[in-house]
């Protein structure tokens, strides 16, 4: 059976009750705040160690009593062990994940950015169906999806749409899903029933701080623009649009609602975001260098997910599972099938490189 570091547990429970004492002592609302946030992150991991203790100490008293005089206490004793030791085991698995270093975004709310691809309207239609399975996806989850920026496909759908979802965990769950997604169906428009391929790209980027990402004021440059609906049909009289083009880097955000002021709050924050996810690409792409345990790069140009109508499956291609229950998936009300097997794919990964670390 496979075995905790003792020292880092018990290390991990003395840090877990200075925590609680220092609750316990009301120290100032800020602090106390802080405090909790800690103690909800380390209270899962504690729990499970606190049960590992336990079902370690059972196990020691049935081997003991195994060596024992009375037949009777042998038999029970033997049992015992067997209920126990397969309970220890995953245990012992369950704590090693908890323990692995975790993204420092996961807890964070997302910026999530849809944009069709190869496939003129048909990409369109297809990136609206990704926005709706998300936006079903994080219903189920109790997110909430705010619509930042949006432009409507000719037929129906989107170019593109930018949204934050706002809830815990929300780039823990989503990341994975930043990539080059495709689909294969037979357009409405179609009269030879031939199917069609088209794709539209996926981009999951945490909702960052500005305590997160310093943005200098010399480093940008805002321009207003006229705002116009979707086709260019309606063009607004005052200048709202609000375009920021970061210098140094390159990028170039814009926001188009009503309000001016609205436009600029909601450029800066998507800015914000891009210069996070690009820090952090560069920061994946070192570690990954030295050990990979990634499903994937997320990288918006790497083919990573399938969708074939005709067949009625989804496949992801980073962990190779096909699931035949497409209209379930792109509905949403199953895509946390997915999503749960590429967070056990990279979990496995990471506990794979950790072993080999270690070994």
């Amino acid at each position: 059976m496979a075995r905790l570091p003792d020292d880092k547990l018990s290390a991990l429970e003395a840090h877990f009750q200075g925590i609680e004492n220092q609750m316990a002592a009301s120290p100032d609302p800020q602090a106390y705040v802080k405090l909790a946030k800690e103690h909800k992150e380390l209270s899962e991991v504690v729990a499970a160690i606190r049960d590992y203790r336990k079902v370690e100490r059972n196990l020691k008293e049935a081997r003991r009593l195994l060596s024992g005089p009375d037949h009777e206490l042998r038999e029970m004793a033997e049992m015992e062990i067997e209920e126990l030791e397969p309970k220890f085991d995953e245990l012992v698995e369950h704590i090693r994940v908890l323990l692995l270093p975790k993204d420092a975004a996961d807890d964070k709310s997302v910026i999530l950015e849809v944009r069709a691809g190869t496939g003129g309207d048909e990409a369109a239609l297809f990136a609206g169906d990704l926005f709706r399975m998300y936006s079903r996806y994080a219903e189920l989850q109790g997110w909430k999806v705010n619509v930042m920026e949006k432009s409507d496909g000719e037929v129906g759908g989107y170019k593109e749409i930018i949204a934050s979802v706002s809830g815990e965990g929300a780039y823990a769950k989503l990341k994975f899903e930043s990539g080059v997604h495709r689909v294969q169906r037979v357009p409405e428009t179609e009269a030879g029933g031939r199917i069609h391929t088209s794709a539209a790209t996926v981009a999951v980027l945490p909702d960052v701080e500005e305590v997160d990402v310093e943005i200098r004021a010399e480093d940008i440059r805002i321009d207003t623009m006229r705002s116009s609906g979707a086709g260019g049909q309606h063009v607004n009289t005052t200048d709202s649009a609000v375009r920021i083009t970061h210098i140094p880097s390159g990028i170039v955000v814009t926001a188009s609602e009503k309000s001016q002021h609205q436009n600029r709050a909601t450029a800066m924050k998507v800015l914000r975001a891009r210069l996070y996810e690009e820090q952090k690409e560069a920061m994946d792409k070192e570690r990954s260098d030295a050990r990979k345990m990634q499903v994937g790069t997320g990288d918006r140009s790497e083919r990573i997910r399938t969708y074939n109508f005709p067949q009625g499956r989804v496949t992801d291609h980073r962990i190779n599972l096909t699931l035949y229950k497409l209209e379930r998936i792109i509905a949403g009300d199953e895509l946390g099938e997915l999503i749960e097997a590429l967070i056990t794919e990279n979990q496995a990964a990471q506990l794979a490189a950790m072993d080999g670390l270690e070994a």
